[in-house]
């Protein structure tokens, strides 16, 4: 299967998807975002400036961001597919991708943008929590995504939280700040001839159906 680069806003369902293709692909998960969360956890003078930064719904900086994402990277048994997942969010980011990618003679990849309104976005933020333990994503708003206990998680046990940066206002910034700087990141791989499309609605199967079916047959030009 390819390796998946997924483009998407806030909460359009790159997380879920990513937990479904870990689970039944065998996929590995580099998420950017859990990345720095793990190093605001160790409380470092990095994490702190890190938690400023994304409190506010601002970007952290693209040679911090290539650094940790290129370390991950090397360190993957050969082979192994993975799913890049908040990462490239600039052009600048998806450049340094591109060179990394070839550093280490990384191919079959493919570009996922799941394209989601703001409104949808917004309603699955302001419903979304996490478990506190194995990440597992789960949303309030939506009956097929819910736990079966509430605020417990279903895989573990643990207990679910939501995120701080998970409220309107950070998310417009988020957002408008994505919107931003998404349309040179989509071209650079439309030209790439990298790049897939998909549209985002609450029927999660139909999804993931397609999102498999674009990882297992859909030709990606790596050049």
């Amino acid at each position: 299967m390819k390796n998946i680069i997924f483009i998407a806003p806030p909460a359009a369902g790159k997380g879920t998807i990513s937990e479904y293709l870990v689970k039944n692909y065998k996929y590995e998960h580099l998420s950017t975002g859990e990345m720095l969360r793990d190093e605001i956890k160790s409380n470092s003078e990095l994490g702190c400036q890190i938690n400023e930064l994304i409190s506010k719904g601002n970007l952290v900086s693209d040679e911090l961001i290539t650094k940790l994402v290129e370390d991950r990277l090397k360190d993957l048994v050969k082979g192994k597919p993975f799913i890049l997942d908040g990462f490239p969010r600039t052009l600048p980011q998806a450049l340094s991708l591109d060179e990394v990618l070839k550093k280490y003679n990384i191919t079959n990849n493919i570009v996922i943008y799941l394209d989601i309104k703001e409104d949808e976005a917004l309603k699955r933020v302001l419903g979304r929590v996490i478990c506190a333990k194995c990440k597992r994503t789960y949303n309030l708003n939506n009956e097929n995504l819910k736990p079966k206990v509430e605020g417990i998680c279903d895989d573990c046990g643990a207990t679910l939280e939501k995120r701080s940066d998970d409220n309107a206002e950070t998310f417009k910034v988020r957002f408008e700040t994505y919107l931003k700087s998404t349309k040179p990141i989509l071209d650079f791989y439309k030209d790439k001839n990298w790049l897939v499309s998909l549209e985002v609605s609450d029927n999660l199967n139909e999804l993931l159906d397609k999102v498999i079916n674009i990882s297992n047959k859909n030709e990606a030009k790596n050049d």
